[in-house]
């Protein structure tokens, strides 16, 4: 899934990740010569320009870009699929949704993916949308410094893309350094369930004695909900494992509890080796990957 279409520009250079945060964009260079850079850049009031001025001016980047909107950046639905033509159905969505989300439909930048059929045979997509006037400011900056903007997408296809290749299904449980935890199911390279937890963006400053008390127990129940709903409402084969990419301190800790509540293997998620001393920048680096995930 891809919202880049209204502003791509083609040309073979380096491929930079760029994560908007709350408070800074995360980036990740991977440079001509397979090197790869990692920095985090300040952005107060959620006022990006001046970080991504820096690309160019202080870090001497160029290439392109593989934006990942925050989660206060886009908004995603899931509507039943209007029996239109394919070519017709990114104009149609944007009045089908436009009560559900905040974003009027002139100003709507949008994309969508099929969702899987559920039980009760009926179609559905997931449709993603972000403010054109909101990203066009930072998309025009980009492109007046030298870059090309190849791909706006969101935490959830960024995160999904680290996910090797396998015909058994994968509950991956991520965050973003003081973002919201994300509940992703993988199966061969598609996307199959997404969820937003709300209220555990702190989770990386508990204590282990903080997370047995009340944060481990609520996660545990929250992927619970999320396996079910997979399994029984989407008809899927079960999840064979829960992995864990939340940098922070306890990670190990908070993989094994949860493996105290789990039927299922609960391990450590395995980033590639190239990011390994960067686990909070792993987003911006799936970024680049975004090319080997498949729609629904």
């Amino acid at each position: 899934m891809r919202l880049s279409k209204l502003f791509s520009k083609s040309n073979k250079q380096s491929q930079i990740g760029l994560c908007f945060r709350q408070h800074s964009i995360a980036c990740c260079s991977v440079l001509d010569d397979g090197s790869i850079n990692f920095n985090e850049l300040a952005a107060l009031d959620k006022n990006y320009s001046p970080a991504l001025k820096s690309l160019s001016k202080d870090l001497s980047l160029s290439g392109q870009c593989h934006l990942v909107l925050s989660a206060q950046q886009s908004q995603i639905v899931q509507i039943d699929k209007p029996n239109i033509p394919n070519d017709e159905l990114k104009e149609a969505l944007k009045w089908q949704i436009k009560d559900l989300v905040s974003i009027e439909p002139n100003d709507m930048v949008l994309d969508y993916f099929d969702a899987p059929m559920t039980s009760g045979g009926i179609e559905k997509v997931h449709v993603v949308c972000a403010s054109k006037a909101e990203l066009s400011p930072y998309v025009e900056q980009l492109i007046d410094n030298g870059f090309s903007v190849k791909s706006i997408s969101i935490e959830e296809f960024a995160f999904s893309s680290l996910v090797p290749q396998s015909d058994d299904a994968i509950l991956l449980v991520c965050q973003q350094p003081n973002e919201e935890i994300l509940l992703l199911i993988v199966k061969k390279n598609k996307l199959f369930f997404y969820r937003r937890l709300r209220g555990m963006a702190n989770i990386a400053s508990k204590s282990e004695e903080e997370l047995s008390m009340s944060v481990v127990d609520a996660l545990s129940l929250e992927i619970q909900r999320s396996t079910d709903y997979y399994e029984r409402q989407l008809k899927q084969a079960p999840i064979r494992s829960i992995e864990v990419l939340i940098p922070m301190k306890n990670e190990a800790f908070l993989a094994r509890k949860l493996a105290e509540n789990a039927h299922v293997p609960v391990n450590i998620f395995t980033v590639p080796d190239a990011i390994t001393h960067a686990r909070d920048c792993s987003a911006c680096f799936g970024a680049s990957q975004l090319t080997h995930m498949e729609e629904l």
